[in-house]
């Protein structure tokens, strides 16, 4: 896959396996992005390691009309032949993980028949799957520091993604006709986890969803694959990499996000993590030099 100009793009490590090529990659974007994005030979997906530029967001530009953008999430898809056009209202310098999977090797897992309705084009866009984005996660530090057996390791963690992918394909029409929360109410739950403050609690999401706590815990489940606790700690997670990607204090982080002390929040990070907010500091300033 390819930008339309090249100069956006620098790779800081890169491995190919014959089902996939793994990039750790910078994007500097000097001015907002307003530019097409196409995936002629393979599926391109993208974790974003620091944060997307402020209102980043995508048309698919032969499918869709050309003022219908959708928001792009810390993971997203584009599969091999589409082509999408991408805009931002911010400018920035954004590391990610890619990769590009040969869809030859991938049948195996993927249905040769998936029709791409405009249901799963749209769900690409915002992947929540947090086994993915584990797995993405994983394939960052096999670039970034190689052992024995990369290659090795490097394909089994793609077909674990490439799995991945293909359940959560196959399971969106389904999710949509067996009691999932409908768009509206997960609309209002991600405009909620975006706002840098104490993550809410169920009986506030229940209430602002108008639902019962039990409604909205079965009914989430039932969209996203995995329970609503998680799914808010996981984001709670990305936004603390978020403000860590910036120059604000640890300490002012963790009672922004609502944590008791800085050494709680320390805890939760590394938990999640397997790392210390400083230890990310300091990958992310290795990166970035």
């Amino acid at each position: 896959m390819q930008y339309a100009a090249n100069d956006l793009m620098k790779v800081d490590a890169e491995l190919s396996v014959p089902v996939a090529t793994a990039q750790v990659v910078r994007f500097d974007m000097k001015s907002p992005i307003d530019r097409t994005m196409q995936a002629p030979q393979s599926y391109w997906l993208d974790l974003c390691l620091t944060p997307r530029p402020h209102n980043a967001r995508g048309c698919y530009s032969d499918r869709w009309g050309p003022e219908r953008f959708e928001r792009l999430g810390n993971i997203f898809m584009l599969p091999a032949g589409e082509a999408l056009h991408a805009r931002s209202d911010g400018c920035s310098t954004q590391s990610s993980i890619l990769c590009h999977l040969n869809p030859e090797g991938l049948r195996e897992w993927f249905d040769d028949d998936l029709h791409w309705t405009d249901q799963r084009l749209k769900a690409c866009l915002d992947i929540p799957e947090s086994s993915i984005h584990s797995l993405m996660l994983r394939l960052a530090e096999e670039l970034r520091h190689p052992g024995f057996a990369s290659q090795t390791m490097v394909e089994l963690i793609v077909a674990q993604i490439a799995i991945e992918l293909s359940r959560y394909c196959v399971n969106i029409k389904e999710r949509a006709a067996s009691g999932g929360l409908s768009a509206w109410r997960l609309r209002l739950i991600e405009e909620r986890l975006q706002e840098v403050r104490e993550a809410p609690s169920l009986a506030e999401l229940a209430e602002l969803c108008g639902l019962s706590v039990r409604q909205l815990t079965r009914g989430f489940r039932t969209s996203r694959d995995c329970s609503i606790g998680d799914y808010v700690a996981n984001n709670r997670i990305e936004q603390a990499r978020r403000l860590l990607a910036t120059d604000t204090s640890v300490k002012a982080i963790a009672y922004t996000l609502g944590f008791a002390s800085p050494s709680s929040f320390c805890y939760a990070y590394r938990r999640a993590t397997g790392e210390s907010p400083g230890q990310y500091r300091e990958r992310l300033h290795r990166a970035g030099h």
